[in-house]
C-alpha cells in the first residue's frame, strides 16, 4: 500500500499505453489457382440444375406460345397484399398478446418476491415463459389462418370463422398430390 501512495504520477497525465501491440493488417499473396472458380463438391444441397418436377399439372409456360410468364405455377401462389397486410396484422397480434403478457408476468411475479409480498416459487416465472413463447408460436399458425382469404370479405374479429374454413383448403393441395 505505501508503494502505491509513493506514486507521485497524477493518473490523468500518465501515459496511456496499451499491453498489446498496435499492427496495421499486411495482404498476403493469392494463389491463382483460388481466383478461379470451382463448382462444390458432393452435390450439395441448392447448388447445380433443379430437379424436374414430376406432378399431375402441366406448365402453362409449355402451352404459352408467346412465351410470357402469364398464368404460370408462380402466380398461383402470390398472396394478393391486402390479404398480406390482414394476415400480418393478425400475426402481429396473436403473437404480441401472450408475450407481452407473459414477460409482465415474470415482471409481476419479480416485484413480489422483491418487496416480500410473496416468495414465489423459481419454476413459476419458467413456466409463465413457456406459456408465453409456446402460444406466441401456435399465433403464428393462427393469425395466418383466422384471416380472411378473400380480398373483398374483411373477416371477423377473433376470426375463428375463417380459421375452421382455411384449414381444410390449407390441406386440400396436399390432399390431391398423395390421390395422384
Amino acid at each position: 500500500m505505501n508503494a502505491l501512495l509513493q506514486l507521485n504520477v497524477p493518473p490523468v497525465l500518465a501515459k496511456r499505453s496499451t499491453p498489446w501491440q498496435q499492427r496495421k493488417p499486411t495482404l498476403q499473396p493469392t494463389p491463382a489457382s483460388h481466383l478461379q472458380h470451382q463448382p462444390p463438391r458432393a452435390g450439395a444441397k441448392g447448388f447445380g440444375t433443379p430437379p424436374i418436377a414430376v406432378s399431375g399439372k402441366r406448365n402453362k409456360r409449355e402451352e404459352d406460345p408467346k412465351g410470357t410468364n402469364a398464368g404460370t405455377d408462380e402466380d398461383d401462389d402470390a398472396i394478393p397484399q391486402v390479404i398480406f397486410d390482414r394476415m400480418l396484422t393478425r400475426i402481429l397480434v396473436s403473437v404480441g398478446i401472450p408475450m407481452g403478457s407473459g414477460i409482465g408476468l415474470v415482471y409481476f411475479l419479480a416485484m413480489l418476491k422483491e418487496r416480500g409480498i410473496w416468495d414465489v416459487p423459481q419454476w413459476l416465472p419458467l413456466v409463465a415463459i413457456l406459456a408465453a413463447f409456446g402460444t406466441s408460436g401456435l399465433g403464428i399458425a393462427y393469425g395466418t389462418l383466422s384471416t380472411s382469404w378473400d380480398p373483398e370479405k374483411g373477416g371477423s374479429l377473433l376470426g375463428w370463422e375463417e380459421a375452421k374454413q382455411n384449414w381444410p383448403e390449407l390441406w386440400k393441395e396436399d390432399d390431391e398430390n398423395r390421390s395422384l
